[in-house]
């Protein structure tokens, strides 16, 4: 599959903010990679295979949409796939700030490869993969956050693994 377009992230997890986005982005762009990125700065609970396992769960049959993971910035992965455009969603001022910082380091990078923000809907604007983790971690409902299987997943983690509690939201995520 040939991809216009990447939706880069951590996705540590996947949340329905995520969802919105990707699910527009493909029906807009045509076929989408979400491309799971492995940073070394951040700690994950979930390894890029799971954390690939649960996008590509909670995307189900969605039609024009691919799941990668990349050890490399977006750009460069944008461009190994042979994409033009990076997905960005966007919940909020602070959001707008980061990511344009971010496009314009990218446009640096690679002035052929555009950055494109998509506002997320309002009804998912308060989400984070942070937030959704502390909530795991607080053994609260996780059905307006997340789909099922991603929720059974944080569940589980939080179970099992005596993961700590996550660090406040920072924003992003």
């Amino acid at each position: 599959m040939e991809f216009r377009a990447i939706f880069p992230g951590t996705f540590d997890p996947v949340h329905f903010g995520h969802l919105d986005v990707i699910q527009r982005a493909a029906a807009i762009f045509g076929p989408v990679a979400v491309v799971v990125l492995i940073n070394p700065a951040k700690s994950p609970w979930f390894s890029a295979e799971e954390r690939m396992a649960m996008v590509a769960e909670a995307l189900g049959d969605v039609k024009g949409v691919a799941v990668r993971q990349s050890r490399d910035l977006a750009v460069r992965a944008a461009r190994a796939l042979g994409a033009t455009l990076l997905i960005r969603g966007v919940r909020n001022a602070a959001d707008w700030a980061y990511e344009a910082a971010l496009a314009e380091a990218n446009r640096r990078l690679d002035p052929a490869v555009h950055t494109v923000f998509m506002a997320t809907d309002p009804s998912w604007a308060h989400l984070s993969s942070s937030l959704v983790k502390e909530m795991a971690a607080f053994g609260a409902d996780l059905s307006s956050a997340v789909p099922a299987v991603v929720a059974q997943r944080l569940h589980d983690r939080v179970r099992t693994q005596n993961t700590p509690s996550p660090k406040a939201p920072s924003g992003r995520g």
